[in-house]
């Protein structure tokens, strides 16, 4: 078993150091009393991300109130004290960034709320819309333990895409994520959301590296496409702290190639498949972007899906 935190890591990781806006964005970012997943979750992006001058809020918080073994966010029973003033704050650090195109939003669990915090990131994302109606906005929402009522809260506020991610394959959920997260669960999720609003993107991604065989994740990926998840995303786990998960093993990139092509003749729109790529790490952006351009120049038109035998 490859341990990440102490180990040397393969040649092909290689992050690259900060350049341009990174020192504006993380300025802004604090001048605004923002929180960024980029940060908090220790992304391997982070430098990358912030040179190009983009980032994803997370919204709700900075304490999580599941306590997944793969996850660097902080977490407790409880969450801080929802900030009424944050949809404002992320429009104005929009206007400051000179972000009008296209906007991550994630968010904590907040199981500690009497709607696990759905109206609040709701709040942001038609905070956001009215402030640019063309600004694409995808979110990265929790699992609200499957409660239709909050999923159709966060529907309803016209979010362009919604990810939820399954993170593993099914047989290491229990080992992997908090017991009240599950693979079923996570399904039903992104299963109601193509329900309540057929042409709202959907998008899920899960981690290599935790101990997962390729059946196993061929079959995820056939249970997200026969639910009609749009977009699918591959990363590899790195271990966050010495009190994370090991890292079983680090995957070469030709089997994320490989797993890329297999995706594909499944029929997902789009897969996004390396070591570093990341759910929120602008996976399939200028492909959405052209997606929705298309169905507003021709709004009868859905996104054509190819399906699998």
């Amino acid at each position: 078993m490859v341990d990440a935190v102490n180990s040397h890591k393969p040649e092909w990781f290689k992050i690259r150091p900060p350049t341009g806006q990174f020192e504006q964005v993380k300025q802004t970012i604090k001048k605004h009393g923002l929180t960024t997943i980029c940060a908090e979750g220790h992304c391997p992006n982070l430098s990358e991300c912030w040179s190009s001058g983009t980032a994803t809020f997370m919204v709700m918080g900075d304490t999580c109130t599941r306590g997944c073994r793969f996850c660097n966010v902080k977490t407790a029973a409880k969450g801080t004290q929802l900030d009424p003033h944050e949809p404002e704050k992320l429009v104005a650090a929009l206007q400051e960034l000179n972000i009008f195109d296209y906007i991550v939003i994630t968010s904590v669990d907040r199981d500690d709320l009497p709607d696990e915090g759905s109206s609040h990131f709701a709040a942001c994302i038609k905070a956001i819309k009215q402030y640019n109606p063309n600004i694409i906005v995808e979110v990265l929402i929790p699992d609200f333990k499957g409660n239709v009522d909050f999923i159709k809260t966060i529907v309803d506020a016209c979010p362009d895409v919604i990810s939820h991610n399954t993170e593993t394959v099914e047989r290491l959920q229990r080992r992997v994520r908090d017991i009240r997260a599950n693979y079923t669960q996570s399904l039903s999720v992104l299963e109601t959301i193509k329900k309540l609003n057929p042409k709202i993107i959907t998008k899920s991604s899960i981690m290599l590296g935790l101990g997962e065989t390729e059946e196993e994740v061929v079959k995820t990926m056939k249970d997200l496409r026969k639910i009609g998840v749009t977009i699918f995303t591959l990363g590899q786990y790195l271990r966050p702290s010495q009190r994370h998960l090991k890292v079983v093993e680090y995957v070469h990139p030709n089997i994320f190639e490989k797993y890329k092509v297999i995706g594909e003749k499944l029929g997902f729109a789009f897969v996004a498949a390396g070591p570093f790529v990341r759910s929120s790490y602008k996976a399939g952006e200028l492909f959405i972007k052209n997606i929705l351009k298309n169905n507003h120049q021709n709004p009868s038109v859905n996104v054509v899906i190819k399906q699998h035998a």
